[in-house]
């Protein structure tokens, strides 16, 4: 199903995540390890061509899906299934949440059933961010996911922190700072610089750091379009688990949620 203008989306999340460390001052890169099956896993027993087919089913709906983002459309059952086929079809449960998942993480784009009866479905930003990261043309890819990312790693590491931990966060789903990205394109320029113009982020230099050094705080946007407690509950879906389950952070998001936007 290649839509006209849309770019090939490959069918997987990357799979390399990073480890999880012990102390707290590591514990940001720790959620990145997003709980994301491939089909190959959830297949048990299936032979390559049968998983190899399901991975291409799962990056032309997720295609789709941009398709209907961008067009403000809902979408049903039927629609998905004419992409998956019906061959494949009762594969559908499997291949629609690795999809919603992998929007979500990527794109921070969400696919929910609105009508269970008729199975409509609504795509929608995850959280309440105005910025949408297309390109003049209108045939870029929705950035928000990653702006998602560094605000929760923000968040996790205390509300500020260094650029080398946002790189090695964003080194686990294959985005390096000198390295042009097939969605995000220059992340560098998008993350310093834009996104500080935007003010989603504030970047500054370390007072007296030798050698010079980079942090970063959320920007006063950031604070005003969503707060702490979403951000962790986008996590936390992420990883099919309940915000307690990061008491600290829990603790935290419910904190600054009575407080005053900055």
């Amino acid at each position: 199903a290649n839509l006209e203008g849309s770019r090939p989306i490959p069918p997987v999340v990357p799979r390399s995540t990073p480890q999880s460390h012990q102390s707290s001052s590591s514990s940001s890169t720790s959620y990145t390890k997003v709980e994301v099956e491939s089909s190959s896993q959830e297949v048990e027993g299936s032979e390559s061509p049968l998983r190899d087919v399901l991975d291409k089913k799962v990056g032309e709906l997720v295609q789709f899906v941009l398709f209907k983002y961008k067009s403000k459309e809902l979408t049903t059952k039927a629609e998905i299934l004419k992409i998956i086929i019906k061959e494949y079809k009762d594969h559908f449960p499997m291949i629609l949440r690795k999809v919603c998942k992998f929007m979500e993480l990527v794109f921070g784009i969400a696919v929910t059933e609105v009508d269970p009866n008729n199975h409509i479905y609504i795509i929608y930003d995850t959280l309440d961010l105005t910025y949408h990261g297309m390109l003049i043309d209108d045939q870029g890819m929705p950035k928000t996911g990653l702006l998602i990312l560094i605000l929760s790693t923000i968040f996790m590491e205390g509300s500020c922190t260094t650029e080398e931990k946002i790189w090695e966060v964003l080194k686990a789903i294959e985005v390096y700072a000198g390295k042009e990205h097939f969605i995000y394109g220059d992340t560098r320029k998008l993350i310093t610089k834009e996104w500080v113009q935007k003010k989603y982020l504030e970047y500054h230099q370390v007072p007296n750091s030798d050698p010079v050094c980079y942090e970063f705080k959320w920007g006063s946007r950031a604070h005003t379009e969503t707060n702490k407690k979403k951000i962790l509950e986008f996590l936390t879906k992420l990883k099919d688990t309940i915000p307690g389950s990061f008491p600290t952070w829990y603790k935290e998001a419910l904190r600054v949620v009575g407080e005053p936007r900055q």
